[in-house]
């Protein structure tokens, strides 16, 4: 098949699982084009039957904001005529899914519309009266609609009374790259001492709850000599700094900034902190407990489907900062569980979420439609 993906190419979840999906189809003989406003950031290298198309936001002065989503919509139909695509899979409904509906009105219904759903477009813009009827238009116009977990499906029907079928694929992890690594000399560093080392990796904003992860750890280190690893960004991390100082554990508070081989860093860890307030997957803690990282998260929306409460981690309800507290202190006290917990980790997340059996999801859905097509013109 020839597919055309769009999605946000920056650093997050759905770029990230975007990207590595269209490099699996890549690898099963699928030609795969890209079409987003810049490389994706998990390319960057030569991938036999992948290719990128930029979009290129016209700044005429008549505009008074860049239109992107038209832009989008054009370069969509022209990579569907010249690279002749069968399928358009975007990701997130607006504006990639409106822009996608535009260009197959451009160059006839035998293109194809997958949307995949992964949550802020349902989650915060779903709840905005002026997108909300757009948001519905744009998932009722595909011709098929995919989600994250089953928590976004019933949030989206919910919210936007969507009556179409809407088709639950987990996200996944690829297994050859996330896998528990050798990173003793570096933990070391941080843990010089044989200290537990505990991590959280985010964007740093208000969602993820981040000042909930150090009330977490200076709990723990009251029980358990520890270190706290803060990877990424974002406007809540001057908050958190001050947080870790005003309690008294900056000492212990280790922040490294973005990184890129997140398997090797979360090789590092006891344990990953994701007391977010609200999350449609999850990628982080599925990427965790492949690295054989148990999670002790929050129970907030997709969560409880990836992390098994009492088997892979613990959930706990959002802000429940003292039950998290002492779950993580329980596992890392008890070699045997923790042993287990570590385990059950890695089984789950090469099982029910490994990259071979989500791509074929996929590829199913793409044949799908298409065989639609195929009986809609044999009648």
């Amino acid at each position: 098949m020839r597919i055309g993906i769009t999605c946000y190419p920056s650093v997050g979840g759905s770029g990230v699982v975007a990207t590595e999906l269209g490099k699996l189809l890549a690898e099963r003989g699928h030609i795969v084009h890209f079409i987003t406003s810049g490389m994706p950031f998990r390319l960057g290298k030569y991938y036999r039957n992948i290719y990128f198309h930029e979009v290129d936001v016209n700044g005429y002065s008549v505009f008074q904001y860049p239109p992107y989503d038209l832009t989008l919509a054009s370069r969509m139909a022209q990579v569907a005529v010249t690279e002749k695509l069968d399928v358009l899979h975007v990701h997130y409904a607006v504006p990639h899914a409106i822009s996608a509906y535009l260009a197959k009105k451009m160059v006839g219904d035998k293109l194809k519309v997958v949307t995949t759903l992964h949550g802020t477009d349902i989650t915060v813009l779903g709840y905005d009266h002026t997108l909300k009827d757009i948001i519905r238009f744009g998932i009722e116009e595909s011709d098929a609609v995919t989600a994250v977990s089953n928590n976004l499906i019933e949030q989206t029907k919910d919210l936007l009374q969507v009556e179409r079928p809407i088709d639950l694929v987990y996200n996944f992890i690829d297994k050859r790259e996330y896998y528990p690594r050798e990173m003793s000399d570096v933990r070391e560093e941080f843990a010089p001492n044989g200290e537990k080392v505990l991590i959280h990796i985010s964007n740093f904003r208000p969602v993820k709850r981040t000042d909930d992860v150090v009330r977490i750890f200076h709990k723990i280190k009251q029980q358990v000599p520890a270190k706290l690893l803060m990877i990424g960004e974002g406007p809540e991390l001057p908050v958190v700094r001050e947080l870790a100082e005003s309690l008294g554990v900056q000492q212990d508070v280790i922040f490294l900034g973005k990184q890129d081989n997140i398997a090797c860093v979360l090789s590092m860890a006891d344990l990953l902190l994701l007391p977010s307030e609200q999350e449609s997957f999850g990628l982080v803690a599925l990427e965790a407990m492949s690295c054989g990282v148990p999670v002790i998260s929050s129970d907030a929306g997709g969560l409880p489907e990836v992390v098994k409460d009492g088997e892979t981690g613990f959930t706990r309800p959002i802000g429940d900062v003292e039950g998290m507290a002492q779950k993580a202190v329980e596992l890392l006290l008890h070699e045997g569980m923790y042993e287990t917990f570590s385990r059950q980790s890695m089984e789950r997340a090469y099982h029910t979420f490994c990259h071979e059996a989500i791509t074929k999801q996929y590829e199913e859905i793409y044949r799908r439609v298409l065989s639609a097509e195929t009986q809609s013109c044999s009648k």
